[in-house]
């Protein structure tokens, strides 16, 4: 059990740079999709029910009371992340898509670590362009950062490089898929890097 503890820990911890290419799991001679090596870790009891109060699109504020009842699938990153979020985003988006009817009863939340660029608005229309029903949340500085330590979310915000434009900066976080039961009770904890199919076999088992 430590030692799955460690493993957990190392996956929600770590800092990529928003430049890194997300790393794939290496083929296994012989072996399907579902049966290749799987980061996907159980975390029962090591982390803390579902709870935040976030901003949404449209002026709303949600809470985990907005997706009770759901599968949740949470990741933190940011809009403007060139390659670890797209990819993710898309790898979650595979997921509804092969979980079929029952992709009503499961959720994509993004939260964002990068609330000075991602306005609501912004962040909606990100996570729209991988999947309509995913839901972008943001948020104060110490909002964020709350529900980030919460979950053992390392990020971080680097200065400006230029200062005539201080929107330009980048930022590193944490690279953890949380999956959450339908109680909001956290269950599993993927790598980035896993496969759609891997990660919709765990999601099944908590329908």
């Amino acid at each position: 059990m430590r030692v799955r503890l460690s493993l957990m820990l190392a996956l929600a911890t770590p800092f990529v740079l928003h430049a890194a290419v997300a790393q794939g799991i290496p083929d296994v001679p012989g072996a399907t999709q579902s049966q290749r090596p799987t980061t996907i870790y159980p975390i029962a009891n090591h982390l803390p029910d579902l709870s935040f109060s976030l901003n949404a699109s449209e002026g709303k504020t949600l809470t985990e009371q907005a997706v009770k009842g759901k599968v949740v699938m949470l990741f933190f990153g940011y809009a403007s992340c060139p390659d670890i979020c797209p990819t993710t985003m898309a790898q979650l988006s595979e997921v509804m898509q092969q979980l079929g009817p029952k992709a009503k009863e499961a959720q994509i939340l993004f939260i964002s670590v990068d609330p000075h660029r991602d306005t609501p608005e912004v962040l909606q229309a990100y996570v729209n362009a991988f999947n309509n029903g995913a839901i972008g949340l943001t948020g104060s500085e110490q909002q964020i950062a709350s529900v980030a330590r919460r979950y053992r979310v390392a990020y971080q915000i680097s200065k400006p490089k230029d200062a005539s434009n201080p929107e330009a900066y980048e930022v590193m976080h944490g690279r953890g898929i949380y999956i959450f039961d339908k109680d909001g009770r956290a269950r599993y904890l993927a790598s980035d890097s896993e496969t759609p199919e891997q990660v919709t076999e765990k999601i099944r088992t908590l329908l």
